[in-house]
């Protein structure tokens, strides 16, 4: 899996208030969305009407393909009527094939890939974390001391 990032900034020269410049703006990011299905953010410069941070991302199962797309989206910005592309960053990222180099959530909650066990739970009994209803677990008669 590859993420690509990518990060432009633009002069909008016309603009004289927030109001012109939310218009050049968001014409961008809805043409990009549209077009391109691309996730798409003002990052930065919120508060200056002649400048501009957008931030752009994909996902894809090639880095070639998030490449083409994100050359794709700079190209429109390059061709707006009313904005001049000042600077382009463009970041791609594996992740492994297909996801698998991804760490965090559940992964980094049981101590890596799998726990220590192997069973999903991380505490290494191999039963990963459900009664089975075959021992002593709840509701079963060595609990209750009704059987024995």
């Amino acid at each position: 899996m590859f993420v690509g990032v990518l990060r432009l900034q633009l002069q909008i020269v016309g603009a004289r208030s927030l109001k012109d410049k939310r218009s050049v703006v968001r014409s961008l990011k809805e043409r990009a969305q549209a077009r391109l299905r691309v996730s798409a953010a003002e990052i930065g410069d919120l508060d200056n009407p002649r400048h501009a941070t957008l931030g752009f991302a994909v996902v894809s199962n090639s880095a070639a393909v998030c490449d083409e797309v994100l050359a794709n989206v700079a190209s429109m910005a390059n061709t707006l009527p009313d904005a001049i592309l000042a600077d382009r960053a463009t970041e791609i990222v594996a992740f492994g094939e297909g996801g698998r180099g991804v760490r965090g959530g559940i992964e980094s909650m049981l101590g890596g890939a799998g726990g220590a066990g192997g069973d999903g739970d991380g505490d290494g009994d191999g039963d990963d974390g459900e009664w089975s209803g075959d021992d002593d677990g709840p509701g079963s008669p060595g609990k209750s001391g009704k059987g024995g």
